[in-house]
């Protein structure tokens, strides 16, 4: 006898598939059990969906034989498909701030530069690769997901999930602690990736000494960790608000224009975004002094 059950949870966009089967016609054996059962439950969620526990703030799919088969990158995929079926508009999104949010990014980096940056394109390069791996980042964490076992932990559970203007009925002290939680958490991001997009502008610099023994670099090489330190406070303060203020103004704006628009408004909001974002960054490294001026050489 086979039994279907369809239990949609729309309250949190969720739906469990159940399947039971009652085999009637075996063969007799002493291994296999006249009568079988088999249950499959499909359900989405994030990294450690279901009854496995709940994602820390839009975190990666189901936990499912996928994911545990595939390690993080099953972790990931699943995670990207809970994404695309809770925006559609979430590859675009990504595709717009990888390609003209990075390249407005450093456009802004450069120009708060003296001579356009040209004389510290080590310091550009820097604010490229750690760029493009934190925007993606910002933007992985923020989206909204389908699954409604994802919550934040500790005091932040009844906090918003994914960023601080998701629908819900939640609370201004609610929404302002999906606010804190993710900054915290986007100060650890911006600390891990400083330190490694240090390293790897220091490396390069360091291999074309070896390769140009003559080659003089016209910039200090930043302090690692305070280089690191300084893309945390921007990540945590500066791409906090900017990011959490613009998920919330394209979940309305896609309520109320036609798709064209809406794809036009996402270019230049993300542009602009993003253009401000790198000059923030520029005036706080100089105030902090992990990047430092270049000084003309006298002649």
């Amino acid at each position: 006898m086979a039994q279907f059950r369809f239990s949609p949870l729309s309250s949190h966009h969720r739906y469990h598939y159940h399947y039971n089967y009652q085999s009637t016609h075996s063969f007799p054996s002493t291994r296999h059990p006249r009568s079988q059962r088999l249950h499959l439950s499909f359900s989405g969620g994030d990294i450690g969906g279901g009854a496995r526990g709940s994602g820390g703030g839009g975190g990666g799919g189901d936990s499912d034989d996928e994911s545990v088969g595939l390690g993080v990158l099953g972790l990931f995929l699943n995670g990207w498909r809970s994404r695309v079926a809770a925006d559609p508009q979430f590859p675009f999104k990504v595709l717009m701030e990888e390609l003209v949010g990075v390249s407005a990014a450093v456009a802004g980096d450069m120009a708060t530069r003296p001579n356009f940056g040209l004389n510290e394109l080590d310091f550009v390069f820097s604010t490229l690769v750690v760029g493009s791996i934190l925007n993606f980042i910002l933007m992985y964490l923020l989206a909204p997901t389908l699954s409604s076992s994802s919550t934040l932990p500790w005091l932040f559970a009844t906090c918003p999930s994914s960023h601080m203007f998701e629908p819900g009925p939640y609370g201004i002290v609610e929404r302002c602690g999906t606010l804190v939680y993710k900054g915290g958490l986007f100060a650890l991001v911006g600390l891990a990736a400083g330190l490694a997009g240090t390293a790897i502008s220091n490396g390069l610099i360091a291999v074309r000494k070896r390769v140009d023994p003559t080659f003089q670099s016209p910039n200090k090489a930043p302090p690692t960790l305070l280089n690191a330190f300084t893309w945390a406070a921007h990540m945590g303060v500066s791409s906090n608000l900017r990011y959490q203020c613009l998920n919330g103004f394209e979940f309305l704006l896609e309520k109320c224009v036609s798709p064209l628009v809406f794809k036009s408004s996402v270019l230049a909001l993300r542009l602009s975004n993003n253009v401000v974002g790198g000059m923030t960054f520029v005036m706080l490294a100089r105030f902090t002094g992990s990047q430092a001026p270049s000084v003309p050489q006298p002649k």
